[in-house]
């Protein structure tokens, strides 16, 4: 499962490049409401949310680097949380994290387009990423991993705890704009939430 999605990650970033603007007016995550946008070409095309892009975005990258280490994350930590989860559950994981992630994202950037103005899409699979790094954390938490960058050693839920406070300061202060980090913390939460309910575990504790 976790090779169909980095082939379906591929394959939509291959769509994308193909057919460029319709892909990202169609499938990528937008603001709630309706928003002329100007294509490469020159053509001003209509763009707006539409239900599916809580899933399609996900399929969509802004550039190979983004996609290369978005993939890679998923193939570094994807294949133990599938193993443990098994396959379908862990499709429904992934996908219930970017559909979360994609919730969280929708409502910052429809408050951001009400304030400014600013429309832009959201493309990535960050949030099911986010998802997929927390469960490894949760499942594995003393196992050792390494770093990229910086190349430092440190235990699986050393490094989750981090990630998570360090999306949250970036999100809280508006630091290197661009990245979408309230969707990456979006995925993280729904995917924490998704595992608690599955274990019977705070907040959803299971009376006997």
């Amino acid at each position: 499962m976790t090779r169909m999605l980095l082939f379906a990650c591929a394959a939509g970033f291959l769509l994308q490049n193909l057919f460029g603007d319709e892909v990202i007016a169609w499938f990528a995550l937008w603001p709630a409401g309706s928003f002329p946008a100007q294509a490469a070409d020159g053509r001003v095309l209509e763009v707006g949310f539409l239900p599916w892009q809580l899933l399609t975005y996900g399929l969509l990258h802004g550039g190979f680097a983004h996609l290369f280490f978005n993939m890679l994350a998923l193939y570094m930590f994807g294949a133990d949380v599938e193993r443990t989860f098994g396959e379908r559950r862990y499709l429904f994981f992934v996908l219930f994290s970017v559909f979360g992630a994609g919730l969280v994202q929708l409502a910052v950037v429809t408050a951001t387009a009400s304030l400014d103005g600013g429309v832009f899409p959201t493309v990535g699979a960050s949030g099911g990423v986010f998802g997929v790094l927390l469960a490894f954390g949760m499942l594995f938490p003393d196992r050792r991993v390494m770093l990229l960058i910086p190349p430092i050693p440190m235990k699986a839920r050393t490094l989750v705890i981090a990630y998570g406070l360090l999306e949250l300061f970036l999100g809280v202060t508006g630091t290197r704009s661009g990245i979408a980090h309230f969707a990456h913390l979006g995925g993280m939460l729904f995917a924490f939430g998704l595992i608690q309910y599955w274990r019977g575990r705070w907040p959803f504790v299971r009376k006997h």
